[in-house]
């Protein structure tokens, strides 16, 4: 089923008497999710993420805009009638029942002719206990449980009723590392088995982009952008968008367009061609930690000694496969970093590394608007 949004908004009385404005938490959503697909909802705390979650479930009660399931006008149907599950950030399980009744419990309060036997109720939650992937956990309590498990539960109590919409609010912030990594890869098999619209909330960046088939990145209660995860990693439209994605985080310099051609401090880093069109201004230029470049010297070393670019080098850590090289700038403030290639020969004791530049990790932002100019 897919969900629209026209002109979605919802304020909210400023508890500081002072300021007579109300706050805004979802400002003006306009977009369309697909059917069958699993979006996320992505933003730092404070953006608005949950709010909207809870507009779409009926929690919260939209002040201008509509909401629409399919052809559907939900915007002012009660919660109980919108055919959504939702699963929170606290599992909310009951502790005194068993992981069956747990996800019987929904079934329960169905009447009319939507009401079932308890035998019908047993096959409900078997069934959605399958999908999870906990069938034979059905008779633990949940404290007898880890909490991945009890997440599965929680997500097999949402899907019991097979909803129209599935809601995750923030599902893996409670637990460990290694958990998160196998419960998110979790929820991707079972939204695909099920084929049910799901929208996955979270501030995590990493997580939202390996599950997500798109993502809408937030600000203050605004959409920033929207697009598949790569597309807007490869593609931000401004300096919000570009520091929020990536891990490590992007490199972000002091810059300036002279002449048609960029630099930062003194060496130019990028030519006419990058910078076609742009006026001679001062610039926020963003580089991808895979953006920096070896350039092998005579013998095919890759001893960083020679580039367009010349940094501070503070330390190098190898990470198998990879090596980050640490490093600061005058143009730039912090620990910087760069991701390159193991097999390089950079000696550590050096007070300098110079690389070369991918044009395509290289992003230049207005220094007023922080938009994306290049």
């Amino acid at each position: 089923m897919k969900i629209r949004f026209e002109g979605l908004t919802k304020r909210f009385p400023n508890r500081n008497k002072k300021i007579k404005d109300d706050v805004v938490a979802v400002d003006n959503f306009t977009f369309e999710i697909p059917d069958g697909k699993l979006i996320g909802l992505l933003g730092p705390s404070g953006c608005g993420k949950s709010t909207a979650l809870n507009l779409i479930c009926g929690l919260e009660t939209a002040t201008e805009g509509k909401i629409f399931f399919d052809e559907d006008d939900v915007t002012d149907l009660p919660a109980e009638n919108r055919g959504v599950g939702m699963v929170f950030q606290s599992y909310a399980l009951y502790p005194h029942l068993t992981v069956k009744k747990n996800i019987m419990f929904p079934l329960q309060n169905l009447k009319g002719e939507e009401k079932m036997t308890k035998q019908q109720m047993e096959e409900k939650a078997l069934e959605a206990a399958k999908i999870v992937q906990i069938e034979e956990l059905m008779e633990r309590k949940p404290s007898e449980m880890s909490g991945g498990q009890q997440q599965r539960v929680a997500i097999a109590r949402a899907l019991v009723k097979m909803p129209r919409v599935l809601l995750l609010d923030e599902p893996l912030s409670n637990l460990d590392a290694r958990l998160r990594i196998q419960t998110r890869e979790e929820i991707k098999r079972i939204q695909n088995t099920t084929k049910i619209t799901t929208i996955f909330v979270t501030h995590d960046q990493e997580e939202a982009m390996s599950i997500s088939d798109m993502i809408v990145v937030m600000k203050l209660g605004k959409i920033n952008q929207i697009g598949k995860p790569q597309e807007v990693y490869d593609n931000p439209v401004n300096l919000f968008v570009a520091k929020f994605l990536g891990t490590p985080p992007i490199n972000v310099f002091d810059g300036v367009i002279k002449g048609g051609k960029l630099y930062i401090g003194d060496e130019e880093i990028m030519g006419q061609s990058y910078v076609k069109g742009v006026k001679d201004q001062e610039v926020t230029v963003g580089i991808r930690p895979e953006g920096f470049i070896l350039v092998p010297n005579e013998k095919g070393e890759l001893d960083g000694k020679k580039g367009v670019f010349t940094v501070n080098l503070q330390a190098i850590e190898v990470m198998g496969r990879d090596t980050s090289v640490v490093f600061g700038h005058e143009k730039s403030e912090g620990r910087l970093r760069a991701i390159v290639s193991s097999d390089n020969a950079i000696d550590a004791d050096s007070k300098v590394v110079k690389f070369n530049l991918n044009p395509k990790k290289v992003f230049v932002f207005s220094k007023e608007t922080e938009e994306r100019l290049v």
